[in-house]
């Protein structure tokens, strides 16, 4: 492992020291299927609902320590932060309301006995970990890996879900991947996000300044933060392979149409019997016809309904 060179700014400090831990997430299955747009939409939501856990937090923690000398040049929660977001984008694409999704069948599943899954567990509890310590500079690296990259690979993998679920790039359920304008409340356009990332980079050296501690600690954080975003998405893929959790992405009612058995035999009796008659007998000519009138009788009466007069 190379030694880093921490005189450096702690945006340099991080690009180098985290480069590694970035390329091996990002080859991971789950990350792979979501830039093909080949994620099951319910398998989506499910994964928007354990970001949801996490920004929550760490936003949580930061609101609270918005003045720390490190992180308050980079807080900017109207700028950046997306729990909001990801919330308004669960209940539209569940088709319910942000009041409601946290009772969805999907979500009391995540959360099952009170639980969240280990690997978002550990993740959600690291950052409360950080933001109850006498020392909450960490909580810089979760805002680098997590608001950096919504605002560069985030935009990719938008324009790859908008196909798949046939969304407005922008819109509704994909609000998760926009900004505004540093200066303004006009959308951001490639170029505005980029200016985005140049203002937080320059808010993190300024914060870090040439405390080395302080850069050593964020860049091993962020490291971290990186391995736990590699096991939330294996958590992904291990729900996807695990057939008996796969359940049909259903409608807003979660009530899956079902039809009565009674009317599902008759319809096959029905079939089996008009086949029957039709190779036996034929309906052909006149006296075709009235057999198949008497057929037609007896088949109302199997399933205890008579035609009309």
């Amino acid at each position: 492992m190379s030694v880093i060179d921490l005189s450096q700014p702690l945006s340099d400090v991080l690009r180098e020291g985290t480069k590694k831990a970035h390329e091996e997430v990002e080859v991971s299955p789950a990350a792979s299927a979501m830039l093909k747009g080949e994620l099951a939409k319910e398998e989506y939501v499910r994964f928007l609902m354990m970001l949801w856990h996490i920004y929550d937090t760490f936003e949580r923690g930061l609101e609270r320590h918005q003045n720390h000398p490190v992180l308050e040049p980079t807080y900017n929660p109207t700028l950046l932060a997306r729990a909001p977001h990801l919330s308004a984008d669960i209940a539209h694409l569940l088709g319910v309301t942000e009041s409601q999704w946290k009772s969805h069948r999907i979500h009391a599943q995540l959360t099952a006995n009170g639980t969240l899954p280990p690997a978002l567990a550990t993740y959600t509890a690291r950052i409360q970990e950080i933001a109850d310590s006498s020392d909450p500079s960490a909580l810089l690296a979760h805002a680098y890996v997590r608001y950096l990259g919504d605002l560069s690979g985030g935009q990719t993998i938008q324009r790859a879900l908008a196909k798949a679920y046939g969304l407005t790039m922008g819109g509704a359920g994909l609000s998760f991947y926009s900004f505004k304008e540093l200066h303004s409340s006009k959308p951001a356009s490639i170029g505005e996000m980029k200016k985005i990332k140049d203002w937080f980079r320059a808010g993190m050296n300024k914060g870090a300044g040439d405390n080395m501690d302080v850069k050593a600690a964020v860049m091993e954080e962020a490291s971290r933060v990186f391995e736990f975003t590699g096991t939330i998405f294996k958590e992904v893929d291990r729900h996807r392979a695990d057939a008996k959790s796969r359940v049909v992405f259903e409608n807003k009612d979660d009530e899956p149409r079902s039809y009565p058995l009674a009317s599902v035999i008759s319809v096959i009796l029905a079939i089996c019997v008009a086949h029957f008659a039709l190779t036996v007998f034929g309906f052909t000519g006149e006296r075709g016809y009235e057999k198949l009138v008497m057929v037609e009788e007896w088949l109302a009466g199997l399933g205890g309904v008579r035609k009309p007069e």
